[in-house]
């Protein structure tokens, strides 16, 4: 894993805030030194389930007494699971917050001595022309005008960070999905990400909202010629900052509703957790094509 920054080198102590981890009173060796896997979505519950899902998969013995542990449980901020070399992690809603995990997991990786490690980001989303419940694997991002890299403000300046993902691991992704029985489609396809829920999305339900329906759809239906598949909030910070670093990445997401059709997630919340195991039994696949556990 790789740090670019060379201040972190000559720190004597490197504190992880929004874990609750530091360099000085934490063994990061010993603690984290085999991870291979960092899988990472929005809800601190739902990335609980998915450690306890890999706990049971994959039959990892924890130590004798002991059972998952949030390690990042002095703080609030996010849940971190250990399970072998695989960690579920949650990293909130939006760029923001999911930049904050990425910038202390690399260092806490850093720190360890990890190598080759790569990331997955799990998530829901909105699909664009696709029945609910359908998965897609992300290709490359863009924002809501359609360009391919994050814009950033450094220093009273505008910097721009290309948005690309791993293609290698896209496609086996998508490979992978067809050994698995479904009933349920599967599409390597663009992801816009966007910076809230309602407006930027063209959502027509939010407490504002200055366009007609016509504008929306009009809006939607270019993304769609475009290649977009389906939209979120977290893509184009996550493939940026992994591109960045030479981190390994890829992003699978579960639609919730069609955009083209409808603005409210409506199906019922047994429903919708059942789709959310969707994008994990293609990852469960690919771990176990990867890992001998």
């Amino acid at each position: 894993m790789e740090c670019r920054n060379k201040n972190v080198f000559d720190m004597k102590v490197d504190v992880l805030y929004h874990f609750g981890l530091a360099s000085d009173t934490n063994d990061l060796k010993k603690m984290f030194g085999d991870v291979k896997f960092v899988l990472m979505g929005g809800s601190p519950k739902r990335m609980k389930k998915i450690a306890e899902r890999l706990l049971a998969e994959f039959k990892v013995e924890l130590p004798c007494g002991t059972g998952l542990t949030n390690i990042a449980g002095a703080t609030d901020r996010y849940e971190l699971y250990k399970v072998g070399p695989i960690l579920s992690v949650s990293h909130g809603m939006g760029i923001p917050s999911i930049s904050i995990l990425l910038h202390e997991m690399a260092k806490l990786l850093w720190h360890a001595g990890c190598e080759d490690v790569i990331f997955i980001r799990l998530g829901t989303c909105g699909g664009l022309g696709l029945e609910p419940g359908s998965v897609v694997v992300t290709t490359d991002c863009v924002d809501c005008c359609f360009e391919n890299f994050l814009q950033l403000k450094i220093l009273g300046k505008s910097v721009q960070r290309p948005a690309r993902l791993d293609c290698q691991l896209v496609q086996e992704l998508i490979e992978i999905s067809k050994s698995i029985a479904h009933d349920y489609t599967v599409i390597a396809g663009q992801t816009m990400c966007a910076n809230d829920f309602y407006e930027e999305q063209g959502r027509l339900d939010g407490a504002i909202c200055e366009y007609s329906k016509e504008e929306k759809l009009e809006f939607l239906k270019k993304a769609y010629s475009l290649g977009v598949r389906n939209i979120e909030m977290e893509s184009l910070g996550f493939a940026a900052f992994c591109q960045h670093l030479g981190i390994r990445a890829a992003v699978l997401c579960v639609t919730l509703v069609d955009r083209l059709k409808s603005d409210q997630i409506d199906a019922p919340h047994h429903v919708i957790h059942a789709w959310q195991e969707r994008p994990l039994e293609i990852l469960i696949a690919y771990l176990k094509k990867h890992l001998a556990l």
